[in-house]
């Protein structure tokens, strides 16, 4: 007997062993992407300053991205920062209560902690990329280079704690609780109330319908609801929409917007797509609102980790309330176009 029980207590110790020496051993996840562009404003005059790509006539950079993933047992981790123009800017409290863009040379994207409690129930708690919106900072993410004003306008990352479960693998419920948004040191704590309704109606197609709630890094209450969906229709079609509405303070004031993002694969290594936007600044204390009508043509030429990226777009503005400028410097226009190239490897 004692033979029998010291046999098996020698194979369950093993086993032990086994299993804690399988998750000690579990590989560190190295990804990420290097890009950088160039674009030509047909009026020479820069125009079309979305968030990102805004130089006029230049070979110019976008940036590095770097990040590091690492699972063991039920826990893993997410670290990721971009180091350039790209991704450098990052909204930092000022001594008088306000915010202040500063240039750090780098921002962190991502840096969380996750543990699955069950196949269904997760929760992570870190810095996060947000939620709402169908684009995102990292250009390996996107089919456009360009990007829309409904993201430049959106939030950019959430630092808080969130909760996701999954009633199945056709639909899943988020909430979490969040710092003011774009802000992983803020000032004035956890005010931010989020929550993410996954569905996935068919096979290929998966829609998201996204609310946040709180303060916004700006010291105003906003609230913006946000849908984000994509039907991979056949091998070769694709389509995307996202649609989002934000109102913020007491005078309401915020966006509206819709962006439709059809798609075409003609091979696996070249496509075409199109994105279509209308876009809605809302006017302060009843002034009147202004938009923004933008077409954006891109291609997708790959082979391997790199991606070209030749895009042309036009941009209309009926109010002027971009600024577009004509050839001259000085005389504003309604509508402005240009050309870009931009090369994106991703690793």
């Amino acid at each position: 007997m004692k033979n029998n029980i010291a046999a098996l207590s020698l194979l369950l110790l093993s086993t032990a062993t086994v299993a804690v020496a399988q998750e000690k051993a579990s590989p560190l996840e190295i990804s990420g992407s290097v890009d950088t562009y160039f674009k030509y404003d047909f009026n020479k005059s820069g125009n079309i300053k979305t968030y990102f790509a805004g130089e006029q006539n230049s070979v110019s950079l976008g940036m590095i991205d770097l990040a590091l993933k690492k699972t063991t047992g039920k826990a893993s981790f997410v670290g990721e920062l971009s180091f350039g123009p790209r991704g450098q800017y990052e909204s930092i409290p000022d001594a008088a209560g306000g915010y202040s863009a500063t240039a750090n040379g780098f921002n962190i994207q991502n840096l969380y902690i996750n543990y699955a409690f069950s196949d269904k129930f997760s929760m992570a708690a870190g810095y996060m990329g947000t939620f709402v919106g169908y684009e995102v900072i990292s250009p390996a993410a996107n089919f456009n280079y360009s990007t829309s004003y409904l993201f430049g306008s959106g939030p950019f990352q959430n630092a808080g704690i969130k909760g996701t479960y999954s009633f199945s693998d056709k639909v899943s419920l988020m909430l979490g609780l969040f710092n003011e948004w774009n802000q992983y040191r803020a000032s004035r704590g956890v005010s931010s109330v989020g929550g993410q309704l996954m569905v996935s109606p068919v096979k290929g197609w998966t829609a998201y319908l996204n609310g946040l709630h709180g303060l916004d890094g700006y010291g105003n209450y906003s609230t913006v609801l946000d849908l984000t969906t994509a039907y991979q229709i056949s091998e070769k079609v694709k389509i995307g929409l996202n649609a989002a509405d934000l109102n913020a303070g007491d005078d309401k004031f915020g966006y509206s917007g819709v962006a439709l993002y059809p798609q075409y694969a003609f091979t696996s290594s070249v496509a075409l797509g199109l994105r279509g936007e209308y876009f809605t600044y809302k006017g302060i204390s009843g002034a009147p609102n202004t938009s923004v009508t933008s077409i954006t043509l891109s291609g997708n030429i790959k082979s391997g980790g790199l991606t070209f990226i030749p895009e042309v777009r036009f941009d209309n503005d009926k109010d002027f309330s971009q600024g577009f400028l004509k050839s001259d410097g000085t005389t504003l226009t309604k509508s402005a176009s240009q050309f870009s190239l931009a090369a994106v490897y991703s690793f």
